[in-house]
């Protein structure tokens, strides 16, 4: 019934480790079928979140709830923010977003991108 999920413990790390593998795989035969981005679907969903003012882009502040609804340090949003604004416009559009997050899914994995993803706390 916990697909691998102890109870107690929480999800082991060689489970984590697999499940971003096997979704990583899925989402390639998705590509390879010309089918929807699962992808962009789940980071199309958190922008939708983030925006709360509805402007149609995602501020540093916003990006700071975000962080502390996942009980991660807020100033994790300024390292995120850096990453994620590669036009630095000083706003996330939607397509930054949903390019950082197929960054996390599909590239192999880089100790220097940990502080963005929050591996680090």
């Amino acid at each position: 019934l916990n697909k691998g999920v102890d109870p107690v413990n929480g999800l082991t790390r060689e489970n984590w480790v697999e499940s971003n593998r096997v979704f990583a795989e899925a989402e390639r035969e998705r590509e390879r079928r010309g089918e929807e981005s699962m992808i962009a679907l789940l980071s199309n969903a958190y922008y939708d979140v983030l925006d709360d003012d509805g402007d149609g882009t995602v501020s540093v502040d916003e990006l700071k709830t975000m962080m502390k609804a996942f009980d991660v340090p807020q100033e994790a949003a300024y390292t995120f923010f850096e990453k994620a604004d590669t036009d630095k416009s000083g706003a996330l559009e939607r397509p930054e977003l949903v390019h950082l997050f197929r960054k996390f899914w599909m590239e192999p994995y880089d100790p220097q991108w940990d502080g963005v993803y929050a591996y680090k706390y």
